[in-house]
């Protein structure tokens, strides 16, 4: 008896096994992906909007195996000692140029849809910073963004310059009366004079003065929650939002 129920147990375990191996194997998820499909993806969707790519990584991929085999030739190693150097190498410089035109691509996709302040976001180092998506927002889809952390907080509209700033001004007064000191910075996204580029947004607030320790960006985001708590809920519309969350862990890994 317990002989046939540890193979029924046997066989149970092998088809729940069998079906999570097909779901990850069909599945949109980048989590799900592997690393090698996660690589193929982001050039896949990195070509769509900026063909170059591979020619740029042939050509540094190329380049950099051809120094360090003429360097082996030159110092008359062994063959087997350079080659395979040569080649990862080589594959490791194509995969460092896809990961900076991964960024450029996905930025390129994305600009000027609402959320896609989310793309520099995502990017930021989430021990350090934290983030809310749309903690404003009115039916015309101009949003409030919020950035927590060492720099204390930022504030990142996205829409219409004279509409969101209008919104900015009002969060950063409610901001500043439950923060206590703490820094309120105030961005616009956009490519006027005077607003901040998608591109440059990530680099720009990891740059900001340093004003507050680990403990106090504790404390910081408690008094938020509270804001948070008492605030109307952003009218934002039904369904998601066109945010890269998949590309951005295509290109990160998982």
């Amino acid at each position: 008896m317990a002989s046939e129920k540890a193979k029924e147990l046997a066989a149970k375990q092998k088809a729940e096994q069998k079906a999570e191996k097909l779901r990850k194997k069909n599945s949109d998820d980048p989590r799900d992906w592997g690393r090698v499909r996660q690589i193929v993806e982001a050039y896949k969707r990195t070509a769509e909007i900026d063909p170059s790519v591979t020619w740029w990584m042939l050509g540094v991929g190329l380049g950099v195996a051809a120094v360090i085999i003429v360097l082996g030739l030159l110092t008359q190693m062994a063959w087997w000692a350079y080659v395979p150097l040569a080649l990862m190498a080589g594959l490791l410089g194509a995969m460092l140029i896809l990961t900076r035109r991964v960024k450029f691509a996905t930025i390129k996709r994305y600009e000027g849809q609402p959320g896609s302040a989310e793309v520099a976001l995502q990017l930021l180092n989430n021990k350090k910073y934290s983030y809310d998506m749309g903690i404003n927002a009115n039916r015309q889809m101009d949003m409030v963004h919020r950035v927590v952390g060492p720099m204390g907080i930022v504030l990142i509209g996205e829409g219409s310059a004279g509409r969101v700033r209008e919104m900015l001004n009002g969060e950063q007064r409610k901001h500043e009366q439950v923060s206590f000191g703490t820094p309120v910075t105030t961005l616009v996204l956009g490519n006027a004079g005077g607003q901040m580029k998608l591109g440059d947004l990530q680099k720009h607030i990891e740059k900001l003065p340093k004003a507050l320790q680990p403990f106090q960006v504790a404390e910081v985001k408690q008094r938020i929650r509270a804001l948070d708590a008492v605030r109307p809920k952003a009218p934002l519309p039904k369904g998601p939002m066109p945010t890269p969350k998949g590309l951005n862990r295509a290109m990160r890994g998982r």
